[in-house]
């Protein structure tokens, strides 16, 4: 089984290849992406709002708008890159076999002549499968996430 650093470098791969379907068949069917709105002060999706809290249904409804060709905002195509510092474990649950990783980044966006940089921390709580490792939970804390940030686009 993959060591669980280089699944979230694959992941990130996956992202900025643009292989979308590849990186959400990474989710387990309960699995969610979320961006706080408030960042790492942020305890849960519920008792505020959020940039992103999605589950496999919207994340599939993004996926598919991502590869519609009548994607208005998809012209020019939107392309990533991102970053990462070594992943670290947060917590191991030997009982249930779920891990939190804990990836500092740096995320960069361009579409046409625009470019936009975001700076933060990834949480990915994952689990064993017989698969190998899937996705329970993406959560990004970003830097100064409070601030008014640009339309993005992808996936970070």
């Amino acid at each position: 089984m993959m060591q669980p650093e280089d699944f979230i470098a694959a992941e990130a791969a996956l992202l900025d290849a643009g292989r979308f379907d590849d990186w959400l068949a990474l989710f387990t069917e309960d699995g969610h992406y979320w961006v706080p709105l408030l960042g790492a002060a942020q305890a849960d999706p519920y008792s505020h709002n959020s940039l992103a809290y999605e589950d496999r249904l919207l994340l599939q409804l993004r996926v598919d708008r991502l590869k519609n060709p009548r994607a208005h905002s998809q012209h020019p195509a939107s392309h990533s890159q991102h970053v990462l510092q070594r992943s670290a474990v947060e917590h191991e649950d030997g009982a249930t076999g779920e891990i939190t990783l804990r990836t500092p980044f740096i995320y960069v966006e361009a579409r046409g002549d625009d470019q936009i940089l975001l700076a933060g921390t990834c949480r990915h709580r994952l689990v064993r499968t017989p698969d190998g490792w899937a996705i329970r939970q993406k959560r990004i804390d970003l830097l100064n996430a409070g601030r008014a940030l640009p339309a993005i686009q992808l996936f970070i």
